[in-house]
This record gives C-alpha cells, structure tokens and sequence, in this order.
C-alpha cells in the first residue's frame, strides 16, 4: 500500500479486506475506549497504531463506534453494503463523516446539535452550530469540537487532550 492510499485528507486511513478505518487525529480527544477496549488493534505504543489484522472486522467496528468524536470513523470496503448500513453504527462514515462516502447523491441528514460530557474528560458538541467565544465566533457544520472542562487546555476553550495529563476527573 503506498502513502498516498493511508492518507486522506485530516487524517490517515487503515484498511483489512472488509472494512476501512478512518483516524482523523485532530478530531481525537484521548477518551482511549479503543485502546482500553482493543488493544491488539489500537496500540499508541506502535507504528503505525493501528493493526487491521489485530482482530475480527466485527470487533474492530464494534470498537470504532464506541469513540465519541469524529476521531475514527469506518466503512465497507463493498460500496453496496454502505448502504445498507444503519443508524446503529454511529461511527460509520455515512453518519459521521459523509464526505468520505464516493456516492454524489448522499445527502446528510439533519439531526439536533447533540451534546455529551464525557467522564473525566471534555464536553463534546456534535452538529450544525456557531460557537461564540471571547469575542470569536466558529461556524460548526456537520462536525464535532470538544470543549475544555479541566481548564488545563492550551487552546481554551477547546479541549487538547490535558486532562488525561493532569489527571482531571469529575
């Protein structure tokens, strides 16, 4: 596989013969549920981290839909099954990152800003939405930010993944 296959762009892409991974790390807020839940598959002690032999393909998705952002995101490497694919499968590209489907007919669907505060960690706001900040305003559209709740962050009000360092918990 050459390195233009594993990027795309925000991030890079980890396939097996059924499925493809999608690790967008800016999107990543350490809440470690891969890892903590697949490790012979997330492994941040590894290069390259992710190993799509590590386990099954139903594992792998059942672990990918436990992340809270965008973070990873999956599909059927068969683009008929990805169509097939339900709401259950909440980090499934369809869903989460849409853009990275190959269809031009898809077109997302409209779903509430939703908002999730995650145990010892930041709040997650998912969503079409403007976030004003001292002064600033953010234009969020169909994406997810992570917000700040340990007051450690160097990029306040977003979260940068200090609390695990600090060892903030609620």
């Amino acid at each position: 596989m050459d390195r233009e296959d594993k990027q795309f762009s925000g991030g890079r892409k980890y396939r097996n013969d059924e499925i493809t991974v999608y690790w967008k790390p800016s999107a990543c807020v350490h809440a470690s549920y891969c890892y903590r839940e697949l490790i012979e598959v997330f492994d941040p002690g590894r290069r390259p981290w992710v190993d799509m032999n590590g386990s099954t393909t139903a594992k792998i998705i059942e672990v990918v839909n436990l992340c809270p952002t965008e973070a990873l995101a999956w599909k059927w490497n068969d683009d008929e099954k990805n169509g097939l694919v339900g709401s259950d499968q909440l980090n499934h590209i369809k869903f989460r990152r849409p853009e990275l489907m190959n269809t031009n007919d898809s077109v997302p669907e409209e779903h509430p800003v939703s908002i999730k505060v995650m145990v010892d960690g930041p709040i997650v706001l998912k969503g079409n939405f403007t976030l004003v900040y001292n002064g600033n305003k953010k234009e969020v559209q169909e994406s997810i930010i992570s917000i700040c709740r340990c007051g450690a962050s160097d990029h306040q009000p977003f979260c940068d993944g200090q609390h695990r360092k600090i060892g903030f918990n609620d």
